[in-house]
């Protein structure tokens, strides 16, 4: 009998790792990306299809090489395919701070796309957002989407730029909800200045405030600061997230709230 195929997380896993190490080095051989992670070279070639389909990668005569733009910190669509059960999680969790008839402030974080599904069951809603791919869920709908526009950016598929802060500065939400690229003992960093500003625009326009972060995000740093736990009422983390980082985020005063990650087959809303 044939080896069986791993489960797809397996799979999904070990194509984010090729990803990571093609845009680490700017270009690689095919043959030594296979002979690295100790795979087939048809195998290889299968992994590396499906990230040319992403347009995560470009496939040449015998390399591949990353996309110029693509930062694995930033990059939208590299950002959907990672923590995907954690992010579920977190989004069963805020979608309980929703209420019908409120006013969303809902930032450009692929972390905050599930909970843009989930709240897109909510009746009445009215939304702002800088993200297209937020406004495109809820507006499909039927909620009332304000997009704030300004300078668009493909790599995070969302504004940017003085158009969407001033419009921010007009606005007034019942709740806001926000994640952090990196989180260290309890500050937030972007590695672009224009949403590190935004994040933070967006925390004093709203009467309550949520921040989601899954655990990866956890122990890291980016040039740039927008703020810290403190400007946050609720912070949703999950239970793989250091226990030092959890006290950090408890010593700012804040709602910590912690959930646990469900298991591969056991579906995104085992939360207890």
């Amino acid at each position: 009998m044939g080896r069986a195929r791993p489960p797809d997380a397996v799979v999904e896993q070990r194509r984010q790792d090729e990803l990571r190490r093609v845009v680490e080095h700017g270009e690689v051989r095919i043959t030594d990306l296979a002979e690295y992670f100790e795979v087939s070279l048809m195998t290889m070639h299968r992994d590396l299809d499906a990230l040319v389909e992403r347009r995560l990668v470009r496939k040449l005569r015998g390399r591949v090489t990353a996309y110029p733009s693509l930062t694995l910190e930033t990059a939208t669509r590299f950002r959907v395919s990672l923590q995907v059960a954690e992010k579920e999680a977190l989004a069963a969790a805020g979608a309980a701070e929703v209420e019908p008839g409120m006013t969303l402030l809902i930032d450009d974080s692929s972390t905050v796309f599930p909970l843009a599904r989930r709240v897109a069951e909510v009746e009445s809603l009215r939304v702002f957002t800088n993200s297209l791919t937020v406004a495109k869920i809820l507006a499909g709908a039927g909620h009332e989407v304000g997009l704030l526009g300004g300078r668009y950016r493909a790599e995070f598929d969302s504004c940017t730029g003085p158009e969407v802060l001033e419009a921010l500065s007009g606005l007034r939400a019942d709740v806001s909800f926000v994640s952090a690229t990196t989180v260290t003992e309890g500050h937030l960093f972007h590695p672009v200045r224009d949403y590190a500003e935004i994040k933070e625009r967006i925390v004093g326009r709203a009467e309550r405030n949520v921040l989601l972060v899954d655990h990866s995000k956890f122990g890291r740093t980016s040039p740039f600061a927008h703020g810290d736990v403190g400007a946050y009422d609720l912070v949703i983390t999950d239970a793989a997230t250091p226990e030092a980082e959890l006290d950090a985020l408890r010593g700012f005063d804040t709602e910590v709230r912690v959930v646990p990650i469900p298991e591969p087959d056991g579906g995104t809303d085992a939360l207890s």
